[in-house]
C-alpha cells in the first residue's frame, strides 16, 4: 500500500482547469482561478498564454503558490491562457504529465489542459506509436494532441473536432492555441464546466467557485458534448456529438467540488446538507452531537442535525497543512497520521454519545482510526453515518478509487464494515434515496453512480496507460458489492522545494 492512501483514505480530486480568453492580465487571473480550484489537485501546476506572436508557459510540482512563486507570472504575457491542477488518475506522478502540454507543430502551437479519463486512450496511444508517433508522457492527455496534429484538416479547430469523435470517456478540456480559447466537455457530461464572463473577456472552469474569486460572472454550464470556440469576435458554440444521456459524476456533489460552487443547476452545499437531512430520515441515531469529518462532511452533518434537532459542533479540527508536511511516513510512525491531519476536540465529544457523518468509506482505514480517535477523547458512543452508498467499484473517468479488491465494500457487508472501523453502529445511504437530495427519481437527471452500482456509462475499458496504481479487470470485474443499509453493535465503554519546468520547450509531434 502507498504509504500517503494508507494514511489519508478516501477518493482523490481528479483536475482542474481553468482558461481565459480577451484580458491583459490572462496569467494572473488563470493564477486566482487555480487557486481557487487547488482542493482539485495538489501534485502539480501550470499556465501557458499567448500574446499574438508567442506561447508562453510554465508548469511544475507543487502547489499553485508554490509553482508560481516569485516573479513566475511575469514572463507568461499575453491576453489569453490555460491552466492545470493536477491529481494523477493515469500517467505517473513527474513533471513530463504536469499539464497543460504544450506543442508546436506546422499549424503553430497548442496547449492543452484536461480533467477526466480516456477510456480508450490505450488503444489509440498503440496505434499512434505503431504509426510513427513519439510519447513524452505517460499522460492520456498527449494521446489528444497527437490525434489533433496529425489530423488533415486545415485549422486547429477543425482538428479538434475531428479528434473528438475518435476518444471515449470522461473529459473537460480546455485547448489554447494561437487566437483561440477552446473548450470541450464530453458527451455524457461526465466532468463539469463551466463559462463565465469578465468585462469583455471570458473565462471558463471547472467550478464556479473560480469565478468567484476573480469576479467573474457565471453565464452557463457547458453542455455535454459541446464546443466552445472562444476568440476576437466572441463565442461560438455548436455540438460535436449526438445528444445522450447525461451521466454527471455524483461526486462531484458528495466530495470533490468547493461547497460554494453551483453545478449542472445545483449548488453543492445545498445538495449535501440534503443529503444529510436524507441520512438522518433513513438512518436516525439517538445521540448528544452530530459532528462532521473536514471539510466536505460538514454539509452533510449540518442536514443530519437539523433534521433531528441533535446539536451540531465542531468536534473534529482539521490541520489544513498536514497534506505537504506529512509526505513520507515511516512505519512507527502511520498509527499518528490521522492525528496529524485532524484532532478531537475533548470538550466536545467526551462523555458525549457522538454520530460522526462522513461522505464516504473508501478501504476504511482512515474511518476505524477516526472512531478511534473519538473513543480516546472520550466518547461513550460513536454512530458513523455516510452520506453516500457503499463504494463497491471503481471509477475509470477520471477519480483516483482504489483497485477494487482494496475497496471494502466490494468485499465486506455493512456489519463487517461496522465491525472493522470498531463504531457502535454504521449506515450508508441507498442510491434512490441519494438522488432523492436532488429532487429527482431514478435517472431522470442523469447521473453517473457507477462507483456505488458497477452500472457503468461506457463499454468495457481498456487498461491505462501508465497507472499509479494498475488495476486488473474493468466494469464488470469481480467481487460482490457490499449490503445496503446500516447495522449496530455493542456499546462500547469509554476509552519544501519544489521542481519546475524551468524551460517548457514545444514537443515536436
Amino acid at each position: 500500500m502507498d504509504d500517503v492512501k494508507d494514511l489519508f483514505d478516501q477518493m482523490h480530486e481528479e483536475c482542474g482547469v481553468f482558461g481565459v480568453f480577451g484580458h491583459a492580465e490572462a496569467a494572473q487571473l488563470t493564477y486566482y482561478g487555480l487557486y481557487a480550484l487547488q482542493h482539485r489537485g495538489q501534485e502539480s501546476a501550470g499556465i501557458a498564454t499567448v500574446d499574438g506572436a508567442t506561447m508562453h508557459s510554465h508548469r511544475g510540482m507543487g502547489l499553485v503558490t508554490e509553482v508560481f512563486s516569485g516573479n513566475r507570472l511575469a514572463g507568461l504575457p499575453g491576453y489569453a491562457s490555460v491552466g492545470h491542477v493536477r491529481y494523477s488518475t493515469t500517467g505517473e506522478s513527474h513533471l513530463a504529465n504536469a499539464q497543460p502540454l504544450v506543442f508546436g507543430f506546422r499549424q503553430g502551437h497548442l496547449a492543452v489542459a484536461h480533467n477526466g479519463n480516456l477510456i480508450n486512450a490505450r488503444a489509440i496511444h498503440d496505434r499512434l506509436e505503431r504509426q510513427g508517433s513519439i510519447f513524452q508522457s505517460t499522460s492520456d492527455t498527449e494521446v489528444i494532441a497527437h490525434l489533433v496534429a496529425r489530423g488533415g484538416y486545415a485549422t486547429i479547430e477543425d482538428n479538434v473536432r475531428d479528434s473528438l469523435t475518435m476518444i471515449k470517456g470522461g473529459y473537460a478540456l480546455v485547448l489554447l492555441t494561437d487566437d483561440q480559447l477552446i473548450a470541450v466537455r464530453d458527451p455524457l457530461g461526465l466532468r463539469p464546466l463551466a463559462l463565465g464572463r469578465l468585462g469583455d473577456g471570458w473565462v471558463v472552469a471547472s467550478e464556479t467557485c473560480a469565478f468567484d474569486t476573480i469576479g467573474a460572472v457565471f453565464e452557463r454550464d457547458v453542455e455535454p458534448g459541446e464546443m466552445l470556440v472562444i476568440d476576437h469576435d466572441g463565442v461560438r458554440s455548436e455540438r460535436y456529438s449526438a445528444p445522450m444521456r447525461r451521466a454527471l459524476c455524483t461526486f462531484e456533489y458528495i466530495y470533490f467540488a468547493r461547497p460554494d460552487s453551483d453545478i449542472d443547476g445545483y449548488n453543492v452545499h445545498m445538495v449535501r446538507k440534503q443529503l444529510g437531512k436524507v441520512l438522518a430520515r433513513t438512518a436516525p441515531a439517538e445521540a448528544d452531537v452530530v459532528i462532521g469529518v473536514p471539510d466536505s462532511s460538514i454539509s452533510a452533518a449540518i442536514g443530519y442535525a437539523e433534521e433531528l434537532s441533535i446539536p451540531y459542533e465542531l468536534g473534529l479540527i482539521k490541520n489544513k497543512y498536514s497534506g505537504r508536511t506529512f509526505i513520507q511516513p515511516s512505519q512507527k510512525m502511520r498509527s499518528l497520521g490521522v492525528r496529524l491531519k485532524l484532532s478531537a476536540v475533548r470538550k466536545i465529544v467526551g462523555g458525549q454519545r457522538i454520530v460522526m457523518v462522513d461522505d464516504s468509506i473508501v478501504r476504511g482505514t482512515t474511518s476505524a482510526r477516526l472512531v478511534q480517535l473519538l473513543r480516546d477523547a472520550g466518547a461513550t458512543e460513536v454512530h458513523v453515518r455516510i452520506s453516500s452508498p457503499p463504494v463497491t467499484h471503481s471509477c475509470y473517468y477520471g477519480i483516483d478509487t482504489s483497485a477494487r479488491e482494496e475497496l471494502i465494500a466490494a468485499n465486506k457487508s455493512v456489519e463487517e464494515i461496522r465491525a472493522f472501523i470498531g463504531a457502535d453502529s454504521l449506515a450508508f445511504l441507498d442510491e434512490a434515496s441519494m438522488l432523492s437530495a436532488f429532487n429527482v427519481s431514478g435517472d431522470v437527471h442523469g447521473f453517473c453512480n457507477a462507483c456505488f452500482t458497477g452500472r457503468y456509462p461506457t463499454e468495457t475499458v481498456s487498461p491505462p496507460l501508465r497507472s499509479d496504481s494498475e488495476e486488473p479487470g474493468g466494469p464488470g470485474g469481480s467481487g460482490s458489492p457490499g449490503d445496503h443499509g446500516w447495522a449496530t453493535g455493542p456499546s462500547r465503554p469509554r476509552s519544501g522545494a519544489t521542481k519546475t519546468d524551468e524551460h517548457v520547450k514545444s514537443l515536436q509531434v
